[in-house]
C-alpha cells in the first residue's frame, strides 16, 4: 500500500470517495494547522473538508453537513501492517 493518502476520502459508505481499508488504516487530519477528529469527508486539491453540523439530519436520516474551505493535510495514523493485524489477519495470539 502506498504511504500517502488518497486525494479525496469520505466515511460515508454511500458515496463514491468511501474506501473502508483506507479507513481501517486510520487517516489523520489537519485542517487550517489544527487537527481535526470530526471531518466525514475531505479533499486535499481543492482545500475543504466536511464536517457534520450538530445532531442534525436530513429526511434520508443521513447527518447534515457543512464544507469547510482552507488548507488540509492528510496522513495515516498506522501502517499497512497494523491495519491488517486490527482486522485479524495478523498473526496474534487468541484466547
Amino acid at each position: 500500500m502506498s504511504d500517502t493518502p488518497p486525494d479525496r476520502l469520505s466515511v460515508n459508505p454511500k458515496s463514491p470517495f468511501f474506501d473502508q481499508d483506507l479507513l481501517l488504516r486510520g487517516i489523520g487530519i489537519k485542517f487550517k494547522g489544527v487537527q481535526r477528529r470530526d471531518v466525514e469527508e475531505y479533499c486535499i486539491s481543492e482545500g475543504w473538508i466536511r464536517v457534520q453540523l450538530g445532531k442534525k439530519t436530513d429526511r434520508k436520516g443521513d447527518p447534515l453537513t457543512i464544507k469547510l474551505t482552507g488548507p488540509v493535510e492528510a496522513w495515516f495514523e498506522s501502517t499497512g501492517a497494523d491495519a491488517g493485524e486490527a482486522k485479524g489477519e495478523g498473526g496474534g495470539d487468541t484466547a
